[in-house]
């Protein structure tokens, strides 16, 4: 399932997740490509997953280029915010779409959701060290 683009205020924005949650809730993965080490198999290759959409017109992959904030995990549902580099992007209309189609790929997720959020808006800063390489912004 995939939804359309969405503008969240700041308090609709998730919050980590933290505590004694039990082990069926919904599990929040705050995203920062330049610190995030995943510690469960199904989020790694959900990230993997992502690894393999690239916007068109930028050689680096989704991830590595900051524009995804966050993943739950809640009973085989992968739930992914993700903005894009700019709104008027010429594939926000199918980046989406191709995003759901690569995470429902991975074994243990039996849907997967992609909500394209604004807030807060992308920078530069969001990139990994490999993406800034590529792209030359060093």
């Amino acid at each position: 399932m995939i939804q359309r683009p969405i503008a969240p205020s700041p308090a609709d924005m998730p919050n980590d997740t933290t505590g004694d949650a039990p082990a069926d809730a919904s599990v929040t993965v705050r995203i920062h490509p330049n610190t995030y080490e995943s510690q469960d198999a199904v989020e790694s290759a959900i990230i993997a997953a992502m690894r393999t959409v690239y916007d068109p017109e930028i050689p680096v992959n989704i991830f590595d280029l900051g524009l995804v904030y966050d993943i739950k995990i809640a009973g085989g549902v992968a739930t992914i915010d993700m903005t894009l580099t700019a709104p008027n992007c010429p594939v926000a209309g199918e980046m989406p779409g191709m995003v759901a189609t690569a995470v429902e790929t991975v074994d243990g997720v039996n849907e997967a959701t992609v909500n394209l959020v604004w807030v807060p808006a992308w920078t530069k800063d969001r990139m990994s060290e490999d993406a800034r390489l590529a792209l030359g912004f060093f």
